[in-house]
């Protein structure tokens, strides 16, 4: 049962060089650029998105992931999950507005994978960029580099997948749409979605908590992808794999690594998921076809570079 969280809000990474960070995610990546703040975070925007921001740069020592918001009906659905999320267990912090740019007040709390999640329900609204709400054109002029068209999800890793799993969909109202399972029959990773998606969020189990495997931001076509594969030896960017199509999802995509380490996706395609259709499940046997559904093995890289 939907409990009121929409969709994806924002996500803030730490990269180790502000300047060679927006080469990445606003030059290649093709992010709009929509401000600063006193702290030199840098606050981005992929084209279709009616916020003023999705993803939030922060220059640090080590890279990673610091938090992950989703955004909610309305104010009374945020305080609401807050008692909720309390009643699961979960120790919240309410954060003021502004806090982060032209956003309203935030609840975070960490899962029991070791990630920081939080909850908002208002953000300053720029509408999608270059286009007018009225007659609009079929895109914008002025793009860049890949083009993307909006920030899609994370994949995390962690430890405690189920406890994750059960806080996401019992308090938060989220749908199991994959899973994997290993030979007892446990799960050892969560495809969830607040939405008709093929998920929002996703977790793999792992020992280390807090870990982030990548962002990633959605194309249209198969033939964008390609296009970003070029753009990618074009720049001389550190590629993972791709580009392929992954069992998982059904999702065409490529991976590949801003230069502070961290991991991207773009992909275009993959399923769809609606509150009455079953969990699809993947057998761990089968995880080499589920990734990676052409070379139907296992990249080990893939599986252990984390940030």
């Amino acid at each position: 049962m939907k409990k009121g969280v929409m969709r994806p809000g924002h996500v803030q990474i730490r990269v180790l060089d502000m300047e060679e960070a927006l080469k990445h995610y606003r030059d290649l990546i093709g992010l709009i650029e929509m401000d600063r703040d006193d702290q030199g975070r840098v606050y981005l925007k992929a084209w279709t998105e009616v916020d003023k921001y999705s993803v939030i740069l922060r220059e640090a020592d080590e890279p990673g992931l610091d938090f992950i918001g989703f955004k909610c009906l309305n104010e009374n659905t945020l305080d609401k999950l807050n008692i909720d999320l309390i009643e699961f267990g979960c120790r919240t912090k309410e954060l003021p507005a502004n806090n982060l740019k032209d956003c309203g007040r935030r609840i975070q709390f960490t899962t029991p994978t070791g990630h920081t999640f939080e909850l908002f329900a208002n953000k300053k609204q720029t509408g999608k960029w270059g286009l007018e709400n009225v007659n609009p054109e079929a895109w914008p002029e002025g793009l860049t580099g890949m083009k993307a068209v909006r920030f899609d999800h994370c994949l995390l890793y962690g430890p405690d997948i189920e406890k994750t799993t059960q806080l996401f969909c019992n308090v938060l109202g989220f749908d199991v749409a994959e899973q994997v399972i290993d030979e007892n029959n446990v799960r050892i990773s969560s495809f969830l979605t607040c939405s008709s998606k093929a998920h929002d969020i996703a977790f793999i189990n792992h020992d280390e908590p807090g870990k982030f495997h990548h962002a990633s931001f959605w194309l249209e076509t198969w033939e964008d992808i390609l296009r970003a594969a070029d753009l990618i030896s074009m720049k001389d960017v550190a590629l993972d794999i791709g580009p392929t199509r992954h069992g998982l999802t059904h999702g065409k995509t490529i991976y590949f690594f801003d230069p502070s380490g961290n991991r991207s996706e773009v992909f275009c395609g993959g399923d769809y998921h609606y509150p009455d259709h079953p969990t699809v499940t993947w057998q761990a046997e089968a995880l080499g076809k589920a990734i990676f559904y052409h070379d139907r093995a296992l990249n080990e890289r893939f599986l252990t570079v984390l940030t």
